[in-house]
């Protein structure tokens, strides 16, 4: 049946339905109708692809945070900084639990399909997704063999699953493993190296095979190719370039890693932002999308930006061994209306901009950008952001030599043109190995292109830029252990020869609670019920205070409960007739003297993994030291106090 439609009376205009025409309320609708349709005008004179790439980016960082709400705290972020914190002997509840592995896997996905919206990585997340896989295949280990759970193991397939987490990503088994080593570990294991190798090598070996079988790549091939020169592919002179490169990189790390970490810690300590990341962490993860979606629209600011690159042609245009500058001096080519594939240069030149103020556009938007998406509570990897970041500082200096020497350097009579694509290597492997506190970032780089002809030259650029970092400021991931105050034990980063005096005797804890043999069970009691202590110190005697080892609460509990009370005329029961029951003590095989200095304390606790260790002079107790005493010793060394 056919709708009935009329005119209205007076009106010369299109009929209407009746429906329409008899409802309540006319002019209040056709005002509300009339409004949309100008909005709906105003809003699609731009492209409509805008609003679904901002709504993608909301909706995939919706999506990434819901699913970690749906499982639990410990899939969001990078990892590798709670990783770092287990390794070092802390139990982090559920971190390595397997029922997490889906949810990241899905978040992970949701991140990186936002694309260059947020313009995030997987290498942290990757590194988590493996050692989950490690942590649960070695229990599947151990309960096989029937054999009894053992920390040392666990701890090597952990190290074996942080290196095959770094290699699958790169296809680069030789700086996953070397990566591995410097980001999670401050003493290695020998034993662990040949680990880490053989499953960092069959990880990226099957990477690349699935690229062949995909019909993605011929043969087994470098992940970004470069067309680099062989025979002379850098002049002797430039290494002093090379070298200042990586002091720039060094230096501007240093704003980035002090930028990052207060904006942190202020994001989390705002009355606002808190509350949201408290209460409404949706609400916070969809206004940070919608910021970057703003900026980042090829169109508008994205234009200057290169946003309608991936990550992987950022990279790949990046290390482009043609000089920019030189070939758009006398010509100005279109910015085309779609991505051209064979001149992904195309993306950074602007007529009115050049290259070089696209590429420090780029530096300056991206700089404060990418602080903003550590921000975000879902699984997103840092490391490859900072990797383009450092290859794009690399191609500026790059482009402003090639335009100071437009016919080359002249060194021993030849003269060769410089190829800005070598320092853009050389500045990736710069900036991220000084954020990260790497020296392993140049063979990445190395191993990512398949040619080692920069080798010298950007690992020079690589300890020029550590050297600044390392003197000046934490780690990424060191810093973000501060922030999220993880119990983590950080380096004694004063290496001045006053730090060498400072000795237990300066910072240990005298007021210890002992228990000695000939204490009464009464005064046992009492000490058992006032204190949560996990361990006793068990000394000889109440006078002596003799070390002889420590007992378990449980276990001294458990005792107390178990013993009888003695109606013996004239015996009063003390802790020694526990101890000939047969309540467990266990012997004090390492302890430290008033003597010892800081730094043999520290190097104890960070490789036996150790929680505490009680202080002994001649034998006697004289205090303990744990975590908490050394970490504010360290805090001291490094920032002094202020004089009173």
């Amino acid at each position: 049946m056919e709708e009935l439609v009329g005119l209205r009376e007076g009106s010369s205009g299109s009929p209407v339905t009746l429906q329409e025409l008899w409802g309540p309320c006319p002019r209040i609708r056709r005002g509300i109708r009339g409004g949309l349709e100008w909005l709906k005008q105003k809003l699609f004179r731009v492209r409509e692809d805008w609003y679904f790439l901002m709504t993608l980016g909301v909706l995939m960082a919706l999506i990434s945070y819901a699913m970690n709400f749906a499982i639990g705290r410990v899939v969001r972020g990078s990892g590798i900084p709670e990783l770092k914190t287990i390794l070092s002997g802390v139990v982090l509840e559920d971190y390595l639990d397997i029922k997490n592995f889906g949810a990241k896997v899905v978040g992970l996905t949701c991140t990186l399909a936002t694309g260059s919206t947020l313009f995030l990585g997987k290498v942290g997340p990757f590194v988590h997704l493996s050692v989950m896989i490690a942590a649960y295949l070695g229990r599947v280990h151990t309960k096989a063999i029937g054999e009894p759970e053992n920390k040392s193991k666990q701890n090597e397939m952990l190290v074996a699953g942080a290196a095959v987490g770094v290699a699958t990503v790169f296809a680069a088994p030789f700086s996953g493993v070397l990566f591995s080593i410097e980001v999670m570990s401050s003493h290695f294991s020998v034993w662990d190296y040949w680990r880490g190798f053989f499953a960092a090598t069959c990880g990226a070996f099957m990477f690349r095979l699935l690229a062949v079988f995909n019909s993605e790549q011929e043969t087994i091939t470098s992940l970004y190719k470069t067309n680099f020169r062989v025979d002379v592919p850098f002049d002797l002179p430039e290494i002093f370039f090379f070298v200042a490169l990586g002091a720039i990189c060094g230096i501007l790390s240093c704003a980035y890693l002090f930028c990052q970490r207060t904006f942190l810690g202020f994001v989390k300590t705002n009355r606002v932002t808190s509350k949201l990341l408290a209460t409404s962490k949706p609400l916070y993860s969809a206004l940070a999308a919608l910021v970057l979606a703003s900026i980042t629209y090829p169109p508008d600011v994205g234009r200057f930006i290169a946003s309608r690159l991936s990550m992987k042609q950022h990279l790949e245009s990046l290390f482009d061994n043609n000089s920019w500058a030189l070939m758009t001096r006398n010509s100005s080519p279109p910015w085309p209306e779609e991505l051209d594939p064979q001149n992904l240069w195309f993306e950074w030149y602007h007529p009115r901009f050049t290259i070089f103020g696209t590429l420090a556009f780029f530096l300056v938007m991206k700089f404060w950008m990418l602080i903003l998406a550590t921000t975000i509570p879902m699984p997103a990897g840092y490391f490859m952001p900072i990797f383009i970041f450092g290859a794009a500082i690399g191609r500026l200096i790059g482009e402003a030599l090639a335009v100071a020497f437009p016919e080359g350097i002249v060194a021993g009579g030849v003269t060769n043109p410089i190829m800005p694509g070598g320092y853009a290597l050389a500045g990736a492997a710069a900036f991220s190995g000084a954020v990260t506190h790497t020296i392993s970032t140049a063979l990445l780089a190395f191993e990512l292109t398949g040619q080692i002809v920069h080798a010298l030259p950007v690992l020079m650029a690589v300890l020029a830029a550590n050297a600044i970092a390392q003197s000046f400021q934490p780690s990424f991931y060191d810093g973000t252990i501060i922030v999220k105050k993880l119990p983590y034990l950080p380096w004694i980063r004063g290496r001045k020869i006053s730090s060498h005096r400072v000795t237990v005797e300066h910072f240990m804890n005298t007021t210890i609670t002992t228990v000695a043999k000939d204490t009464p069970l009464e005064e046992v009691v009492k000490v058992v019920t006032s204190t949560d202590m996990a361990k006793y110190l068990l000394v000889e005697s109440t006078e002596s205070q003799i070390l002889v080892g420590t007992m378990e609460r449980a276990h001294l509990v458990r005792a107390l409960q178990a013993e009888p009370p003695s109606w013996a005329p004239g015996h009063q029961q003390c802790l020694q007739d526990i101890l000939a029951g047969g309540c467990p003590v266990e012997p004090v095989t390492l302890q430290l003297s008033p003597e010892t200095s800081l730094h043999q304390a520290h190097n104890l606790f960070e490789l036996l993994h150790l929680q505490s260790l009680p202080v002994t002079s001649r034998g006697r107790a004289v205090g303990s030291v744990s975590w908490v005493e050394l970490k504010k010793a360290i805090s001291s060394l490094t920032n002094p106090p202020a004089p009173k």
